[in-house]
């Protein structure tokens, strides 16, 4: 049969299946150029990873824009995905098995009853059989409200004296707008969740409240003012440890009077027992200062003499000079920064030396998974019979290999940073106290790192300090399971209160109580 033969004979039913035609071609070209477009932005970004992973210093990405790189191409996927199912598909499809959501999440029960339609005897007398139930996850947006105080006067209606009233409720900031509750909010924004004020004002806007970054920005300073004795305590109880991690990292901060950023550095100091089986709480404390010299950190550690795990950067020496006042402290270097040198010489497929090297230490790290918070004398031990002969046998190889190979390498850079420090390397074998790693300390410093791209400098050498100060509490809370939000709404009502300085430990984030 003709394929012109199922064709209807009137023009205007053969007009129509032309126009449906059209439509429906068009259609199909849009969404060719729509997977077109999304094809290419996601071949975009995992060249971006490529040339994170093997380019260029100059060219690679940091941790967090992989995240959010990867971020962009598991909704790159998704969006795919649904544009090729079919609606129907979508609705017949059953849930798949989820993590239940949290228990304490309030729930709002919504029944939807059926249809009363009519059944096969007529009684339609229905009875309850059984039920599905689904749960899904709601938010309801933050919304502003407005606290109305009322303080009544009184008097006697006899003698029409003694008018009594009640004292105004302490506040933070005298005769201010905000309760503590939205000073907690802004600070945990802006310190804690990397939002910056100029976006929080753009957010707050939308809900019709009007409240600029410069008057955000003096709250900020008035808290910070009020919580610097707390700050300063945690970094008291961080110097009484036995072992300390540090770290710095830059803050670019605005110069007065010139429109430019200057180099200003946040020295990080953190203190975990945990892994050896302490009992007490983590913590770590900033320092906000405009150097990266050597008299920093022997300020910041003056009168402490015990463990200080550190990365390659060589001002941490001046600190186990024996000269030094109050005695020498004991380092202890990184072995995940030297891991790093090889593992970029092994991804890249230059070195067989490299590759031998990350794969034998992969057991260091097993090991050091199966000992986490046992006593330090166990850890010592276990350290004694696995991981001392796999280091000795890294460091044989290393120097047999330096022979070997080209003086100016990066193999031979790597190798050379392994034996300048070698005592330090190994001196996690003999003290359980210590870790393999001082990854605790760079963890401690990624938040700030994202807030500082997403705030891009600190305006002043004042808000470094405030920086400084907060992100020690909110990170400190955080590192203890703690909401730093409900944390610091309580502080700064007792605080507002006046509350005694011999109470300070009360108000440490890791004695809060949750209501």
């Amino acid at each position: 049969m003709s394929p012109t033969a199922e064709l209807p004979d009137d023009p205007e039913t053969l007009k129509a299946m032309l126009v449906a035609l059209r439509i429906e071609n068009e259609t199909l070209k849009a969404v060719n150029a729509d997977a077109e477009a999304r094809m290419a932005r996601l071949t975009a970004l995992l060249k971006a990873l490529e040339r994170a992973r093997y380019g260029r210093r100059a060219e690679a990405l940091d941790a967090d824009q992989h995240a959010f790189a990867f971020e962009e191409i598991e909704t790159g996927l998704s969006a795919a995905k649904a544009s090729l199912e079919p609606a129907k598909q979508r609705e017949e499809k059953a849930p798949r098995q989820r993590k239940p959501l949290p228990a304490h999440l309030p729930r709002i029960e919504v029944v939807v009853e059926p249809d009363a339609a009519p059944c096969a005897c007529g009684s339609c007398d229905r009875v309850k059989i059984g039920e599905d139930v689904s749960e899904r996850l709601d938010v309801v947006p933050a919304k502003f409200r407005v606290i109305v105080t009322r303080r009544p006067r009184t008097a006697c209606k006899v003698c029409r004296e003694g008018v009594v009233q009640a004292k105004a409720p302490a506040r933070l900031v005298d005769a201010g707008l905000p309760t503590e509750a939205l000073l907690a909010h802004v600070a945990v924004s802006k310190y804690a969740d990397g939002l910056p004020l100029y976006r929080q004002e753009a957010i707050y806007a939308r809900d019709g409240v009007e409240l600029s970054r410069s008057l955000m920005a003096a709250w900020m300073g008035r808290i910070g003012i009020e919580l610097e004795p707390l700050a300063a305590r945690v970094f008291h109880h961080i110097r009484a440890g036995h072992r300390i991690f540090a770290d710095e990292t830059r803050l670019p901060t605005l110069a007065p009077g010139r429109g430019k950023t200057k180099s200003a550095w946040l020295w990080t100091y953190a203190r975990d027992d945990r892994p050896f089986g302490g009992t007490d709480p983590p913590m770590v404390a900033y320092r906000f200062e405009d150097s990266r010299g050597g008299e920093c950190p022997l300020r910041h550690l003056e009168g402490f003499a015990g463990l200080l795990q550190v990365d390659g950067y060589a001002v941490y020496q001046r600190l186990a000079e024996p000269a030094r006042p109050g005695g020498a402290v004991t380092l202890a270097a990184c072995w995940s920064h030297l891991r790093r040198k090889f593992y970029e010489l092994h991804v890249a497929g230059l070195s067989d030396t490299a590759t031998w090297t990350v794969e034998r230490m992969v057991a260091l790290w097993r090991l050091e998974g199966e000992v986490r918070g046992q006593p330090a004398e166990a850890r010592q031990a276990a350290r004694a019979e696995t991981s001392a002969p796999i280091v000795a046998e890294l460091f044989a190889r290393w120097e047999k290999e330096l022979g070997r190979i080209p003086g100016k390498s990066k193999l031979a850079e790597a190798i050379r940073y392994a034996l300048a420090r070698r005592v330090d390397l190994e001196r996690f074998l003999h003290d359980g106290r210590l870790d393999i790693d001082s990854n605790i300390v760079e963890r401690a410093i990624r938040p700030q790192t994202i807030t500082r791209k997403n705030a891009l400098f600190a305006g002043s050498d004042g808000g470094g300090q405030t920086w400084a100060t907060m992100a020690t509490l909110l990170t400190t809370a955080k590192l203890n399971g703690v909401d730093p939000h409900a944390w610091l709404t309580k502080t700064l009502e007792r605080l507002a209160a006046d509350w005694p300085n011999r109470l300070i430990d009360d108000l440490m984030p890791w004695n809060h109580k949750p209501a």
